[in-house]
């Protein structure tokens, strides 16, 4: 059935609290993960930004969402207790909990509204389609930028088929020079698209000192990149004796090109168009920022008495 939302973890986080099985979420995520037959590939799941598990960032939301209904309190960091209205709740259990279930309890409304709000006989109804989504907000925020920049990817990528070789070739030289290479704009510009030699169309710095160099060959093609054009590559690499190249497209590599250049002897790196698109959004080459938003954690430590 896969990793449970947040709020398919709420009735059985509750019953664990309730048996005193779990007052910590180490071992909560445990026995939720053993409830739901998880495996060990989905325990090990991450979030988008990879620095939390899905079903522990599930498991926290599920625990936040019962505080805030008063089913459950914290008594120190890490650690969960079951209170009377939580134990009053599983002595006749609903099928399940989710936020249209916890706003039967006004603590809960007023958290979700910023302000007290009558009970009403619809409220389970009204909440319940208001809210189908059953991301936690950690997963809801990053799901979102994940799908902006995939859109973002694309524009760009549409973009890039549309410029001039010329262009492209130029675009190149801005984003590895931002990247690192090349030491500056200018020493990186005269080097690209100078030496037409043999398939290789430019030449950039490695690093700042120059202390080795990478061949590139930048193409602006829609059809797919297939081996003959690598073999081509590598031979004007091996006349150079180049050790080092990077072959740069807006289209795509086939499976056989991509093989072939991990059965070689030189180092050569492969970027089709998204890869290109993706290091453009996150170096700012060809794209401007609309908006930033900071999120923020309490800092615990900050509040410790000595």
């Amino acid at each position: 059935m896969g990793i449970p939302t947040y709020d398919q973890l709420m009735l059985p986080l509750l019953k664990l609290a309730g048996a005193r099985i779990a007052s910590d979420f180490p071992t909560a995520e445990r026995l939720l993960g053993d409830e739901f037959n998880l495996t060990p590939e989905e325990r090990a799941t991450r979030l988008p930004s990879g620095q939390q598990t899905a079903l522990r960032n599930r498991t926290g939301w599920a625990s936040f969402y019962l505080m805030k209904a008063g089913l459950l309190i914290k008594p120190k960091r890490g650690y969960f207790e079951i209170t009377q209205r939580g134990r009053d709740v599983l002595e006749s259990p609903p099928a399940s909990i989710d936020k249209a279930f916890l706003a039967n309890f006004a603590e809960f409304r007023e958290f979700l509204t910023g302000a007290a709000v009558e009970p009403s006989a619809n409220a389970d109804s009204g909440l319940g389609s208001s809210t189908p989504d059953h991301a936690t907000p950690d997963e809801a925020l990053q799901g979102a930028y994940q799908q902006l920049r995939s859109e973002l990817a694309s524009q760009v990528l549409e973009r890039l088929l549309q410029v001039s070789p010329e262009f492209f070739e130029q675009l190149v030289v801005e984003l590895l020079v931002v990247m690192g290479y090349g030491g500056s704009r200018r020493d990186a510009g005269e080097r690209i698209g100078r030496s037409g030699d043999g398939g290789i169309d430019g030449i950039i710095k490695e690093d700042r000192l120059g202390l080795d160099v990478i061949y590139i060959q930048a193409k602006r093609w829609q059809a797919t990149v297939g081996r003959p054009e690598i073999q081509k590559f590598v031979g004007a690499l091996h006349g150079q004796r180049a050790r080092k190249g990077v072959f740069m497209t807006t289209s795509a590599f086939s499976a056989d090109a991509r093989d072939y250049v991990s059965h070689i002897d030189v180092k050569v790196v492969l970027l089709d168009g998204i890869q290109i698109a993706n290091l453009m959004i996150d170096h700012g080459v060809g794209v401007t920022p609309v908006a930033t938003y900071v999120v923020k954690r309490l800092d615990s430590d900050y509040f410790d008495e000595v």
